[in-house]
C-alpha cells in the first residue's frame, strides 16, 4: 500500500493548529478569571466603517481601481517594430471583501477579485507579452484568524492571504499589478509591544484565465513545482531611532515543473537579511519651551516631531543553496539616505544605490545571480519595470514634494548598469530577460541606460485617490550594442476608490 506523503505546509498547519488551541483554552481560562472583561460584547475598540454592521462584527470592504497605460518600446527598443506591446490599454480591478468577528480572538474574512485588461492588441493572458490579462471573479483572500495579541501575544492566520515585510523588496502583495499577489500560507506571529516573530510556511498562488487559482499547497497539482516558500521574520524597535528587521527565508522548488521542463536539479536555497530604517522625524530638532528647555513633565508632552530631517534606509541579503540543481551563492543591497526640509512644501531630496549580483561564468555549475523572491519591484527601480533586484547597479535620485496636503509630487532620476554582462538583464518579474545572452552581450559594454520618471498624486477624499506618472528611458551602450536602441516612453493614469 502507498503511502501519501505530507506537504511540509500540511505537518506546519497541524502543529499551529496544536499551538493555537492550547493557547485559545488559556485565554479562555483567563478570561473567566478575570469576569469576563475579554468578552467581545465589552469590546469599544471595534473599527468603525460605512460597511461595519453588528457592531463592528460583520464587516464589508469594497476596491475598485482603473489604469490606463500607454507604453512604446518598453520591451523591444525599437522604433520600426510595431509590436502587441506598444499599445495603450485599460486595467480594470473590483474586490469585494467581508470579514467575520465573532470573537475578540477570532477572525474569518473573504476577498474576491475580478481584474481585466481591456482593449489591448497583446493577449488578455496573465503573463504572455508581458500582459496582466483578464482573471474573472476568483477568490483572493480567505483566511481564518486566532488569537488576540491585547489578551496573550500569539495569534494564528490559516489560509489565503497577503504576506508583505519591509518595504517588500523580497515579499509584497505587489499592488500595481491587476492581479496582484498572495500566498496560501500558514503565519504564526508572536507580538511583544517593542518586537514581533513571524513564522510561516507558504505557496505562492498562480493566476490562470478562466480556472480557478491555485497554489502548491496540495502537492503541486497544478503547477508541479511542489513550492514550499517559508521563513521567520523579526522586527523590533528597541533601539528608539529605528525599525531593525533580521530575517531567515527559504526557497524549494522540484524540478518537475512546467516552467522549467529542463531543469537538471531541485531547488532549495536559504536567504539572511538585514533591514534598517530611520523612525521619521527622529532626528528633526526636537520642539522645545520658550526657555528652550524640552517639556518633559508629562502632562504637557511636545507633538511628535514633524516628519522631518535627516532619515536612511539600509536592506543587505545574502543567498546560499540550490537553484536548478547548481550551486547558488548570492547578495543584494539596498542603501538610502534623505533630508526632509521643514519648509513650504515639505521637500525631500534622496540618495539611494541598489545592487543585485549576477553570474561572472555561465558555463560553471555556479550560480551567482541574486533570487528576488517575491518583490514589489514597481515601487523601487523605476516606473517602467526594466529591472529587478538582480544583476544590476542602480543610481537614484529623487525630490518630492506636497504644495497641498493631499496632493503629492515626486521625480526621480536612475542610471542602471548590469553587475555582469555574462549574464542577461532581467525584467522586473526577474525571469524575463531584455535580451538573450549572445557572444556579443558578453563583450558589450554594462552601461544600460536611464530613467526619468514623473509622479502626482492627488487624495480627493479619504476612499477616492487619482495618479497619473511619465516615464521615459535614455537607451545606453548595452542595448546599442546588442540590437535596436530606441529610447522607451511609459504614461498612465489611474484612479482608486477603497471603502
Amino acid at each position: 500500500m502507498t503511502q501519501r506523503r505530507l506537504h511540509p505546509i500540511a505537518v506546519a498547519l497541524s502543529l499551529a493548529l496544536t499551538l493555537t488551541s492550547s493557547v485559545t483554552d488559556a485565554r479562555a481560562g483567563e478570561s473567566l478569571a478575570t469576569g469576563g472583561r475579554t468578552s467581545v460584547l465589552a469590546d469599544k475598540a471595534l473599527p468603525h466603517s460605512p460597511l461595519s454592521f453588528l457592531g463592528g462584527r460583520l464587516i464589508f470592504d469594497a476596491h475598485a481601481r482603473t489604469r490606463w497605460e500607454t507604453r512604446e518600446n518598453n520591451f523591444d527598443f525599437n522604433d520600426d517594430l510595431d509590436s502587441p506591446t506598444d499599445d495603450n490599454w485599460f486595467l480594470l480591478r473590483f474586490r469585494l471583501g467581508v470579514m467575520l468577528k465573532p470573537a475578540r480572538w477570532l477572525k474569518v474574512y473573504a476577498q474576491g477579485q475580478d481584474a481585466r485588461e481591456w482593449l489591448s492588441d497583446r493577449p488578455d493572458f496573465p503573463g504572455q507579452l508581458a500582459a496582466e490579462g483578464d482573471d474573472t471573479f476568483d477568490l483572493r483572500q480567505g483566511y481564518i484568524e486566532f488569537g488576540d495579541p491585547t489578551a496573550f501575544p500569539l495569534t494564528l492566520k490559516v489560509g489565503r492571504q497577503i504576506l508583505s515585510y519591509g518595504d517588500e523588496r523580497l515579499i509584497g502583495a505587489f499592488e500595481w499589478n491587476n492581479i496582484g499577489r498572495t500566498f496560501d500560507a500558514v503565519k504564526l506571529r508572536w507580538e511583544e509591544k517593542k518586537w514581533s516573530l513571524d513564522a510561516f510556511a507558504s505557496s505562492v498562488v498562480v493566476p490562470a484565465r478562466g480556472q480557478y487559482n491555485q497554489s502548491d499547497f496540495y502537492n503541486g497539482n497544478e503547477t508541479d513545482r511542489d513550492q514550499t516558500f517559508s521563513g521567520l521574520y523579526f522586527s523590533t524597535t528597541a533601539l528608539s531611532f529605528q525599525t531593525t528587521d533580521l530575517y531567515a527565508l527559504h526557497l524549494s522548488e522540484n524540478s518537475n515543473s512546467r516552467f522549467l521542463p529542463d531543469a537538471p536539479g531541485d531547488t532549495s536555497f536559504v536567504t539572511f537579511g538585514l533591514r534598517i530604517k530611520s523612525k521619521p522625524g527622529f532626528f528633526a530638532s526636537p520642539p522645545g519651551t520658550s526657555d528652550g528647555k524640552q517639556v518633559a513633565d508629562g502632562k504637557s508632552m511636545p507633538p511628535p516631531p514633524k516628519p522631518v530631517g535627516f532619515d536612511y534606509d539600509v536592506e543587505v541579503a545574502y543567498q546560499t543553496g540550490e537553484v536548478r540543481g547548481f550551486d547558488l551563492t548570492s547578495f543584494a543591497v539596498h542603501a538610502g539616505i534623505g533630508y526632509t526640509l521643514d519648509a513650504p512644501w515639505i521637500p525631500r531630496l534622496g540618495l539611494a544605490y541598489n545592487c543585485g549580483s549576477g553570474d561572472e561564468d555561465p558555463l560553471d555549475r555556479e550560480i551567482e545571480t541574486f533570487q528576488n523572491l517575491f518583490p514589489t519591484n514597481h515601487k523601487f527601480y523605476g516606473q517602467m519595470d526594466v529591472f529587478s533586484w538582480q544583476n544590476m547597479h542602480d543610481l537614484e535620485a529623487s525630490i518630492k514634494a506636497q504644495p497641498m496636503k493631499a496632493v503629492t509630487l515626486k521625480a526621480e532620476y536612475h542610471a542602471f548598469w548590469l553587475a555582469s554582462t555574462d549574464e542577461v538583464w532581467y525584467r522586473a518579474n526577474g525571469v524575463t530577460p531584455v535580451r538573450p545572452l549572445t557572444p556579443a552581450a558578453q563583450e558589450a559594454s554594462n552601461y544600460a541606460g536611464s530613467e526619468v520618471d514623473l509622479l502626482v498624486q492627488w487624495a480627493i477624499t479619504k476612499a477616492f485617490t487619482v495618479e497619473a506618472g511619465y516615464s521615459h528611458f535614455f537607451a545606453g551602450d548595452y542595448l546599442a550594442n546588442t540590437g535596436a536602441s530606441d529610447d522607451a516612453d511609459f504614461g498612465y493614469v489611474m484612479a482608486t476608490v477603497t471603502f
